[in-house]
């Protein structure tokens, strides 16, 4: 199995020093750039690149930049999803956006771990586990959302918030790390 398979099937491979990663992380680098320098109303050319990046043509995606992620085809966008400026998706693994999700700017995904012992980890390995964003969420500004985590329907995470485990649906969630506050049903 390659690096890269191992990465799709969740287990730990070289994300540092595979030469295969490093080039699909540098093409999805280059598109990030260009999607940035383009100015926001060449809505023509904006949407290409994201359809190059991602794969497919999300609809009603707004996407402010600057925007950055890691390979871009591990990104599923529902529909009418809207993303504040300054966001990041750290995609070895798959990140699941639902329908009419709002990310507030200076948010986090973070699919990758590393290895607890500092020799392996020295050794370029990591591991990228999945993060689910199920319909109807709303993440507020500066948030952080780690490896194998999954929001549910209709939650709201409070700005500044670090999520480590899965949230309920219908919740307010806030702190770091992140805990549910109030149930909104």
């Amino acid at each position: 199995m390659n690096e890269e398979e191992k990465m799709n099937q969740r287990e730990w491979y070289d994300a540092n020093y595979d030469l295969l990663l490093v080039k699909k992380r540098e093409k999805a680098m280059d598109l990030c750039y260009e999607y940035n320098q383009l100015k926001p109303s060449d809505h023509e050319h904006r949407n290409q690149i994201l359809g190059e990046l991602l794969g497919y043509e999300p609809q009603g995606l707004t996407l402010l930049s600057p925007f950055m992620c890691d390979y871009g085809n591990h990104i599923h966008f529902g529909e009418d999803v809207f993303v504040n400026i300054n966001s990041y998706f750290m995609d070895g693994g798959e990140i699941f956006i639902g329908n009419h999700v709002f990310i507030g700017p200076s948010c986090g995904f973070y699919t990758a771990t590393h290895p607890l012992d500092a020799d392996r980890r020295n050794q370029g390995l990591e591991k990228a586990l999945p993060i689910h964003i199920e319909d109807d969420v709303w993440i507020g500004a500066n948030v952080v959302i780690l490896p194998n985590v999954c929001i549910g329907k209709g939650s709201v995470i409070a700005a500044g918030s670090v999520v480590t485990h899965d949230i309920e649906a219908y919740s307010l969630a806030a702190g770091v790390p992140a805990e549910i506050k109030k149930k909104l049903r």
